[in-house]
């Protein structure tokens, strides 16, 4: 199944844009190849209000988000997980509205055992530290709205998903995105747990997601199955370059990615790193050494 990517869209920056009755985006200023468009950062209810991703250090987009915020209490600031495009405004937005911060944990938060080798992550904030932590299934409420905080490591290990009630609506960060494929880099990232993830919320069947970056998906299930299947591609790929003697991860993502901008192949890398390790542990593939960028495969 293919993914039907929405690659065709526009987002005005620093403009507060009403998207339901309950929420508003306010875009950043700050596109790249990761980002797309830029970190869409969300302001739920419509009294006290909630505030998710305030997203990057940045004055312009500090003050259009005051200025959504008009004044009105904001009585939670919720991050999906600790990537500089979403998390360290929230210690500047702590400051002007005294509304606490909520995650699920620091940076590398519920990082599996085995994965603890070098980060390579530039992004990563590894300053962020939540006031509450969050655990998989806490509820927040607001006098007009529901939260639900969801637990789906995968591009993270402290990656969450917010589940709004009163409109069926899951606020996944970068978990899921409408226009591209979800970066996964090891070791904070796991493929494995991120299918996992995707398919806890294929099972739940919500109405719509809203991602940090980009337009929403309005066929959620049928979308994740289409990345469900993405990967699982992918990884018959990986298996049959090692089938065909192809050894190592330069040669794979040549093969694999000619269609992406050629800025996105180191992190292309460590996606195939991300196959190759949950390869290795299923005990389908070796590593010489142990699995790294430089590490010679084959199939065991």
């Amino acid at each position: 199944m293919p993914i039907d990517f929405k690659q065709d869209f526009t987002m005005n920056p620093g403009v507060a844009e009403a998207l339901s009755p309950l929420v508003t985006r306010v875009l950043a200023p700050n596109p790249s190849p990761f980002t797309y468009t830029g970190t869409g950062t969300f302001i739920v209810g419509t009294e006290k209000l909630a505030v998710i991703d305030p997203g990057p250090e940045m004055p312009a987009h500090g003050e259009a988000l005051m200025q959504a915020i008009a004044g009105r209490k904001v009585s939670h600031i919720l991050v999906t997980h600790t990537h500089r495009d979403h998390s360290p405004l929230s210690r500047w937005l702590k400051d002007q509205t005294g509304a606490p911060i909520l995650a699920f944990g620091p940076h590398g938060a519920g990082r599996r055992a085995g994965l603890e080798g070098e980060d390579v992550e530039a992004g990563a904030d590894k300053d962020f530290a939540p006031d509450v932590t969050l655990a998989d299934g806490e509820v927040i409420k607001g006098p007009d709205w529901t939260i639900t905080a969801l637990h789906t490591p995968g591009h993270t290990s402290n990656h969450l998903c917010f589940h709004l009630a009163e409109e069926d609506t899951v606020f996944v960060g970068d978990h899921v995105m409408a226009w591209a494929t979800t970066v996964i880099l090891p070791p904070d990232g796991d493929v494995r747990a991120y299918l996992k993830s995707l398919e806890r919320l294929v099972a739940m069947n919500p109405a719509l997601l809203r991602p940090t970056h980009g337009p929403e998906v309005d066929k959620p299930a049928r979308f994740m199955r289409a990345i469900i299947g993405h990967r699982r591609m992918r990884e018959a790929q990986i298996v049959g370059h090692l089938e065909a003697g192809i050894d190592n991860i330069d040669m794979m993502v040549e093969r694999m990615y000619k269609e992406i901008d050629p800025r996105l192949f180191p992190a292309a890398a460590r996606s195939v790193l991300a196959h190759l390790i949950a390869l290795v542990d299923d005990g389908r593939v070796s590593a010489d050494p142990a699995p790294g960028l430089g590490a010679r495969y084959r199939l065991s």
